[in-house]
């Protein structure tokens, strides 16, 4: 793909770093904290976007789809961390949210030269997952113009899957492969072209929104506490317990019996507490109310 790398935002030189070379370990710190600042800004101004990523993904979920993040390199990598923290956190299945980046999963620790340039790879990739119109593709690339996320957006618009694309370029070739654009300019980086900074911060951020959001809007949150927390490990059945007591008062004893009576299911727990249920009367209030805590315990208390 030709292009003038040196017109995009990205690649473009900051002013406000040109001496940074020569400057203070602390000067280089305030310098690129003063950067950083301006990427969460950034951010606001793109959230009408996100909101209909947002849709795509959760429309996806209630049928049954995926979330399948695309990209190369940082964006790759981000893609990658954000959906291997999804089952942890809401206790979901690791199919149900997947990051793929060129040249395969070794490619997150040691770069594959020349993936990112192959279109044809991403098809290949996706055809893997047997992607299905039900999915949604989010395609990240920070220059906007990567091969590989635009063959993959492509191939998933042309079976029918909803599709994203995220950058940090206006007018990005990716933008025009999608069905909604995600355009965060958080202006030129600290150091020219290196795009692991305030780029990748911004995409963090969004890709943290996304699949939150997501997760909230299916029931995973009560308040503002992780209800579908997974507890594989003593830490997290700690925090689980911390959560049940939180939201029903009881003791310690009480939570852990209940906890453990509901299989580690936490919102199971909290349901049996709150209605004095058996862990099956629970488990079908909750799935009569399509997994949200509170509805199921209003559906007793009424």
């Amino acid at each position: 793909m030709e292009e003038n790398l040196e017109l995009l935002t990205t690649e473009s030189r900051n002013e406000h770093s040109m001496q940074i070379d020569m400057a203070k370990p602390m000067d280089i710190l305030r310098i690129m904290n003063e950067q950083d600042q301006l990427v969460a800004l950034a951010v606001k101004d793109v959230l009408p976007d996100i909101e209909a990523a947002v849709q795509f993904v959760y429309e996806s979920f209630q049928k049954g789809g995926r979330l399948i993040y695309i990209g190369a390199g940082t964006s790759g990598r981000l893609g990658v961390l954000d959906a291997v923290e999804c089952p942890p956190t809401f206790s979901t299945d690791p199919e149900m949210v997947q990051g793929i980046i060129a040249g395969g999963e070794g490619a997150f620790l040691k770069a594959v030269e020349g993936a990112e340039d192959d279109p044809d790879l991403a098809v290949s990739d996706l055809k893997e997952l047997q992607l299905t119109k039900e999915d949604t593709v989010i395609g990240i690339a920070a220059s906007g113009r990567t091969p590989y996320v635009i063959g993959g957006l492509r191939y998933a618009r042309s079976i029918g899957a909803k599709t994203v694309a995220l950058s940090c370029n206006k007018n990005a070739a990716i933008s025009k492969e999608a069905d909604q654009s995600i355009e965060v300019i958080v202006g030129p980086e600290v150091l020219t072209g290196s795009t692991r900074l305030k780029a990748g911060t911004a995409h963090k951020m969004i890709l943290n929104m996304i699949s939150t959001s997501s997760m909230i809007l299916l029931g995973k949150a009560y308040d503002n506490l992780m209800v579908d927390v997974h507890v594989s490990n003593q830490k997290l059945k700690e925090r689980a317990i911390s959560i049940i007591r939180k939201i029903t008062g009881v003791s310690y004893e009480m939570a852990l019996e209940a906890l453990e009576n509901a299989d580690l299911q936490v919102k199971t727990a909290i349901v049996m507490i709150k209605t004095h249920t058996t862990k099956q009367e629970a488990v079908k209030l909750l799935t009569d109310a399509n997994g949200y805590v509170k509805r199921a315990i209003q559906k007793v208390e009424k």
